[in-house]
């Protein structure tokens, strides 16, 4: 999840990236003049300069004038994301390319301390655009092998989640414990398609500290509570069968969802912002502490779907593929050096140095993949 105000070193490490974007030109279709539409948020406010676009590929230029950090969305109906920017720091621009094939009426959004439904408007897509993967091979070929990944570890998810749920049930808390960070893999591996369904989202992966006044603590955080911090409560068990019939729903959603190349761009983008936001600062497994798991698993989903846009990317800009390949590698050794067994160190046994480390290696990888959108978008 990504609603939680993030602290002061998440920004950090993902100011370099943010900073690199807003220098990027755009070919995507905007405003009717032409040009990217821009975004003025703050924190009481969020000003598009236009609320019409053709259909096609929408470029939205979004700059954060407010004290918060803050996201953009684009949403259709049902409150399905067609594209968000997370951890926009206070003066800093990020760019956002969506493909949005459909005419009808969407809504823009933004969530001033990342918090919250966000300051919405109206957004009316006109005409209609076949959607690029129809009309390129190599993109096609992209997002097939992507939902082939994406259906894997659903279906792995589904599983898994039923068996953590049935040791919540027997209370079995070893048992629970040494399942939570392996189901918690598949779920973080595909998170930005979970997020696509803004409902099933926050009742599976919301943490406590994102509630809403009045809102329910569901899901993977609320047994990671139980289990590590107050027992198991008389609702666990209810808890454990709710999330599994989210997880399922979550599945057979996930399976009919048609992804374009720009959703893999993003979405790979997107992982690295999950991480920089929460898996380094320590927030995201704040009672169990094995937020290393979460932060392979984001990295292994941020390289598939890179993986699948590969001969776009290098057909286009050989170089970037150089870069990204050196990029990952490099944190992916990082992660290596805190290995333990099948696992790797919990948080709280991260020196500040390591912290620090990773937070530097994320911002040099995520610099490249905020590129790889104008690449595929070309």
């Amino acid at each position: 999840m990504s609603a939680f105000p993030r602290t002061p070193l998440a920004v950090l490490a993902a100011a370099g990236a943010l900073v690199a974007l807003s220098a990027c030109g755009g070919t995507g279709s905007g405003s009717a003049g032409g040009g990217p539409i821009t975004v003025e948020a703050s924190d009481t406010s969020c000003r598009v300069s236009a609320t019409t676009a053709a259909a096609g590929n929408v470029t939205f230029e979004v700059t954060n004038k407010g004290s918060k950090v803050t996201e953009f969305y684009l949403y259709a109906e049902g409150d399905r994301i067609m594209g968000e920017v997370e951890n926009i720091a206070p003066g800093l621009n990020r760019r956002l390319i969506v493909e949005v094939p459909e005419a009808g009426t969407y809504q823009t959004a933004c969530k001033p301390g990342m918090t919250g439904d966000g300051i919405r408007g109206t957004f009316t897509v006109t005409g209609g655009a076949q959607q690029q993967g129809d009309v390129n091979a190599q993109k096609a070929a992209a997002t097939k092998t992507y939902a082939a990944y994406v259906t894997d570890n659903s279906r792995a998810l589904a599983a898994e989640t039923a068996k953590f749920a049935d040791a919540v049930k027997s209370g079995n808390v070893a048992q629970a414990k040494s399942e939570y960070a392996r189901t918690r893999v598949f779920y973080e591996r595909i998170e930005p398609v979970a997020e696509k369904f803004g409902d099933l989202d926050p009742a599976i992966d919301n943490r406590e500290a994102d509630l809403e006044p009045g809102e329910r603590f569901t899901g993977f955080h609320r047994l990671e509570k139980d289990l590590w911090v107050t027992g198991l409560q008389p609702d666990s068990a209810q808890i454990a069968d709710q999330l599994v019939t989210d997880v399922n729903n979550l599945v057979a959603k996930a399976g009919t969802l048609q992804l374009t190349a720009l959703d893999l761009a993003n979405g790979a983008k997107g992982l690295l912002d999950e991480v920089a936001t929460g898996k380094i600062t320590g927030e995201e497994e704040t009672f169990s502490h094995t937020d290393l798991w979460d932060f392979q698993s984001n990295l292994d989903g941020s390289k598939a779907a890179i993986a699948a846009l590969r001969p776009v990317i290098q057909q286009r800009d050989a170089a970037l593929v150089s870069t990204l390949d050196t990029e990952f590698a490099n944190v992916q050794s990082l992660l290596d050096k805190t290995r333990v067994g099948d696992g790797f160190k919990y948080y709280d046994q991260l020196s500040q140095d390591e912290v620090r480390t990773f937070a530097s290696a994320v911002d040099a990888l995520s610099e490249p993949l905020s590129k790889v959108a104008e690449v595929v978008a070309q």
